[in-house]
């Protein structure tokens, strides 16, 4: 958003967005956190270990209640590259997918590193967050397609095979950039999931949530949201399996009383698509936040990227005051998932006042340097 669009953000409007901006980040790291107690086993078993109901609550995963996994490790970064990308538009190097490929390349760090190297002085302070350096499940296919210096796009994407969720779950951010046209969301989270998934459909699934999201960051209905993706979808070669995903979950909300079947049906071998087509449906159905994760989470399917991609599209569409209190309070990370969101979301309706081509916040240039990374 440019100079001049700074006097369209009234108070309220400011508000507003603030608040979903936490509720996507927050939401999205609580149903990351409860989907990891439930993932890599079954519903049977989820039964058999926390009754009738499965998984209601936070398990103990990691050593702790609330511990995120690396869904939110790179959402976080995600929008840190989207800010740093901002910032650097002062000085006439506007390339957002670079900066997303550094601030990923930056993940990459927290997952080799023991902790921050103090002497990269481009980290910013995300990645000097100790508690970001740990292994977490992250997708192998992020793992490799991060494993070097050189940034995949959709004309040469890394992982061309790699259709999992690990670039879907990463995305909410890029919808919350609301001063965009949807168009433009879709395109640049298509060619940042392009960087560690090359399978059309994996990408394609990026884009189509940032496109979801970002109409309910707009104040959107999620049918609405949807059909936006939809539209936007059809013009893309290999579309067709997201295009048909999304039409079977607004289909499923038609069909019945909610449970474990309907999510079944919409797939559950942990493809892309079927994680997005998931949590829409979980999003349509759920009668309140609660409700609506613990669909999302209990079933055979990859839980913590279904859990994540809902609470991600239930924070976007209610705002933070909606999401349970007992599971925010123990969540792993709030306070850094709040630091940057509140981040974010001044740079979006205020950034003119924090820095420009002539005048910057010194404070604000150290969160967010406008320095290459230092790629070796």
């Amino acid at each position: 958003m440019g100079a001049g669009a700074a006097a369209v953000w009234g108070r309220a409007e400011q508000q507003d967005f603030r608040a979903r901006v936490r509720g996507a980040l927050l939401g999205g790291a609580i149903g990351d956190a409860l989907g990891a107690g439930a993932d890599g086993r079954g519903l049977d078993e989820l039964r058999a270990a926390y009754g009738p109901e499965g998984l209601t609550d936070f398990p103990p995963t990691g050593g702790r209640r609330g511990a995120v996994t690396a869904a939110t490790q790179m959402t976080l970064f995600s929008v840190d590259g989207l800010i740093r990308a901002q910032v650097r538009r002062d000085t006439g190097a506007w390339h957002p997918p670079t900066d997303l490929h550094h601030a990923y390349l930056r993940w990459a760090a927290t997952q080799r590193d023991w902790g921050p190297d103090e002497r990269r002085k481009d980290n910013g302070w995300l990645a000097c967050e100790e508690w970001l350096y740990s292994r977490r499940g992250p997708s192998r296919a992020c793992l490799t397609g991060l494993g070097d210096a050189t940034m995949g796009t959709v004309q040469a994407p890394k992982n061309p095979t790699a259709r999992d969720a690990g670039a879907l779950v990463r995305s909410a951010p890029f919808g919350l950039l609301v001063g965009w046209e949807p168009e433009l969301v879709c395109q640049l989270a298509v060619e940042c999931a392009a960087q560690t998934h090359g399978h059309p459909t994996a990408y394609l699934s990026a884009g189509a949530y940032a496109v979801i999201v970002h109409g309910l960051a707009r104040g959107e209905t999620l049918d609405a949201s949807v059909q936006r993706a939809l539209a936007l979808l059809a013009a893309r070669p290999g579309h067709q399996p997201v295009t048909d995903a999304l039409k079977e979950a607004l289909g499923a909300v038609r069909q019945g009383i909610p449970g474990p079947g309907r999510v079944a049906a919409l797939g559950e071998n942990g493809f892309a698509e079927e994680v997005l087509a998931v949590a829409v449906y979980c999003t349509l159905v759920g009668e309140d936040i609660r409700q609506g994760l613990r669909l999302a989470v209990n079933h055979d399917g990859p839980s913590e990227a279904t859990g994540a991609v809902c609470g991600a599209l239930l924070g976007a569409l209610h705002g933070e005051t909606a999401l349970p209190p007992a599971w925010l309070c123990e969540l792993e990370g709030r306070g850094t998932l709040l630091q940057i969101a509140d981040d974010f979301a001044m740079e979006m309706t205020q950034g003119p006042a924090l820095h420009s081509p002539t005048l910057s916040a010194p404070g604000w240039l150290a969160r967010y340097p406008r320095g290459a990374a230092e790629l070796t």
